[in-house]
């Protein structure tokens, strides 16, 4: 045979849609105009990158759940209330380490408060796949009126054991007050709130895509039997991923309760919808959508509550329509939703 093969030519390289990560820089281009000072456009942005790191922290779990098990899980909500009371308990005790003029002892208190949160959530987040989750796989609907119940019960249990009013939470004495960078003003906890979410990004990015545990549970997602076939239990697989959900919900309550200074039982359902719209608009199933869903609602939020104090109170439900309008399965959806 004259004709020969070329066995060694590349595979096409899948094309990258760079269009949606420009969004927040167009909204961000379109805003400094309208906002005028140098110094408060700087600081608003700042405060809606800190603000949409939050966000994402608390919705990556949704995500993830979502994107890798096909679980609408709307008691998310639930682990994030659960989280913020957990950081209440941990700071009681150690409110001189909070109140102490040393960064590292205000840190050890956050890191400490993060780590019982996440333990607490993630092991609570085993408890509800097992109870609630796990008879309804396979069917959203049944698993969206599940799963709210089980919000409305978590929540009415937060009221019996801590009361219905709003208890107060401090910052740490070194996170209190801002750097200032000429008129600009940089809050410190939100910085810190920026390092954390980014960290959490990249490790969840990490670990889906270049390691083994995060190649079995995306294989388990596409091929459910094959992966049992080798050998590998699937259902653990998904109640680790369940659990990681979980914990990640705590985390970013221990964030959103130092953020707004209180905790109250009813956090958590009062950022379920907005946690459901960054995840529509990034694109169900995707952490990288849901990044990018967070920055965008949080950038709009913030800028219009400047601008427009109005119209802040409708800008994310105008900023998902806008969003679906263009690009009706989200910025980045995960493949096949």
């Amino acid at each position: 045979m004259s004709a020969t093969t070329d066995t060694g030519a590349a595979l096409p390289r899948p094309k990258i849609d760079f269009a949606p990560a420009l969004a927040p820089f167009l909204i961000a281009l379109i805003a400094a105009p309208l906002i005028g000072s140098t110094s408060t456009f700087i600081t608003l942005t700042f405060a809606s990158l800190a603000m949409g790191l939050m966000l994402f922290t608390m919705a990556s779990g949704f995500t993830l759940v979502f994107g890798l098990m096909d679980v609408l899980n709307f008691g998310h909500g639930a682990f994030i209330s659960i989280g913020a009371y957990m950081a209440t308990l941990v700071f009681a005790p150690l409110i001189l380490w909070s109140q102490a003029d040393s960064l590292a002892l205000n840190l050890g208190v956050i890191l400490l408060a993060i780590v019982v949160a996440a333990a607490v959530c993630g092991a609570l987040g085993l408890v509800f796949e097992k109870l609630l989750i796990q008879p309804v796989y396979g069917q959203h609907l049944k698993q969206i009126l599940v799963t709210t119940g089980g919000l409305i019960v978590v929540e009415q249990l937060l009221y019996a054991l801590f009361g219905p009013d709003t208890i107060p939470l401090g910052l740490p004495t070194s996170l209190r007050g801002a750097f200032h960078i000429g008129d600009a003003a940089i809050e410190k906890f939100r910085l810190l709130a920026v390092v954390v979410g980014l960290v959490i990004f990249v490790g969840l990015t990490l670990t889906l895509n270049y390691t083994k545990i995060g190649l079995l549970i995306r294989a388990g997602v596409e091929n459910r039997e094959m992966v049992e076939a080798l050998g590998y239990r699937i259902n653990r697989l998904f109640l680790a991923v369940f659990m990681a959900g979980s914990a990640l919900a705590g985390l970013g309550g221990v964030l959103w309760a130092l953020y707004r200074e209180q905790v109250h039982a009813s956090v958590g359902q009062s950022l379920t919808v907005l946690i459901f719209i960054v995840v529509i608009t990034g694109g169900l199933g995707s952490i990288g959508g849901c990044l990018l869903g967070a920055t965008l609602v949080a950038l709009v939020a913030n800028y219009a509550g400047f601008l427009a104090p109005k119209f802040a109170l409708v800008s994310n439900i105008a900023l998902m329509v806008a969003v679906l309008l263009w690009r009706p399965r989200g910025l980045y959806p995960a493949g096949g939703r």
